[in-house]
């Protein structure tokens, strides 16, 4: 009975965490122009240096069967429950090889049956610091690797105990992420895998059940890993990729049908696939469009969802673009 809109999202805003902005408005004399160039901490694009882009992205996310421990049901005391989220996304290049990059979300959540009221309000602030050590040429072949070092912490107060119409899980977390990109021309293959820890929460009461009895307001949280694996084409204004993503969560507990509320702290693992689109506007290089799909198809103590997301956003100098 929990979402995976929020925890996915979570990670892969840190996932499909693929997203980026919107049009913003520019002050005239501080800024030259530039391409567009969108990048999140998920994929093997770099902001060149001095290079600033903005934006916002929408994604929508529903399921009506979920995965209850591995056994897969639906529940008609919830109907379908859905996910939106509205996201600001900045990033700038300190350098062609060295980016820093965060994201803010507004999200909220509904339930089309039942008696459970959706929730909304601010998520989780996310940093992001993406380093591209190395880049070797053999060829026609192209190797780099990436490394991102995140850190993630709630901007509001929002409730954790109320999965699955809770916004979030409430942790401070700190990821570590490799990354190796292959190109040849324009064909492209990234692979990259991430290591999360995440710190404990607190409920707001004195001792909770999950499957067994906890005397302490202390939820331990179990770390996660997430791998991904992207493939497609990359030109100067399409890119357009095919995702394989896995996430796993290191411990935690299965709902069971004699489960009552739910906690934090539970075991959830998805598998996804889907596809990106980035399209720079020929006419105005500065300005991008973006749209992705992701569908689970496998996992445990999460809801099998389909996931929408749209967006667009603006990059440019900030003083005179740096010499390649």
């Amino acid at each position: 009975m929990i979402n995976d809109a929020f925890t996915v999202n979570f990670f892969e805003m840190k996932k499909f965490v693929n997203n980026i902005l919107a049009a913003a408005m520019i002050t005239a004399g501080i800024a030259s122009a530039g391409p567009a160039s969108a990048q999140t901490d998920l994929d093997a694009i770099m902001m060149n240096k001095k290079q600033f882009c903005q934006g916002l992205t929408y994604d929508y996310s529903s399921w009506d069967h979920y995965w209850e421990g591995t056994f897969k049901r639906d529940n008609e005391n919830l109907g379908t429950v859905s996910t939106q989220m509205l996201m600001y996304m900045p990033n700038y290049g300190i350098t062609n090889n060295l980016n820093v990059m965060a994201s803010v979300p507004y999200v909220w959540t509904k339930a089309s049956q039942g008696p459970l009221h959706g929730m909304e309000g601010m998520q989780d602030l996310a940093v992001s610091v993406k380093w591209k050590p190395l880049t070797k040429s053999f060829g026609k072949n192209q190797f780099s690797l990436i490394t991102i070092g995140g850190f993630s912490m709630p901007l509001s107060n929002y409730v954790i105990e109320f999965l699955p119409m809770s916004i979030g899980l409430g942790s401070t977390n700190l990821t570590a992420r490799g990354m190796i990109d292959y190109r040849r021309g324009e064909f492209t293959v990234t692979g990259s895998a991430a290591y999360t820890w995440r710190s404990n929460v607190k409920l707001d009461k004195d001792s909770y059940y999950d499957t067994e009895l906890h005397l302490t307001d202390e939820v331990d949280m179990p770390n996660q890993t997430l791998y991904q694996l992207r493939t497609g084409y990359r030109g100067k204004y399409l890119i357009a990729e095919a995702l394989l993503t896995n996430m796993t969560t290191l411990g935690g507990y299965d709902i069971t049908k004699n489960n009552g509320q739910l906690y934090p702290n539970l075991r959830m693992n998805s598998t996804m696939v889907g596809a990106n689109i980035k399209y720079t506007i020929k006419s105005f290089t500065n300005l991008a469009v973006v749209a992705g799909a992701n569908f689970t198809i496998a996992g445990r103590n999460v809801g099998q969802s389909k996931t929408f997301n749209v967006g667009a956003f603006y990059a440019f100098y900030v003083g005179k673009k740096a010499k390649s």
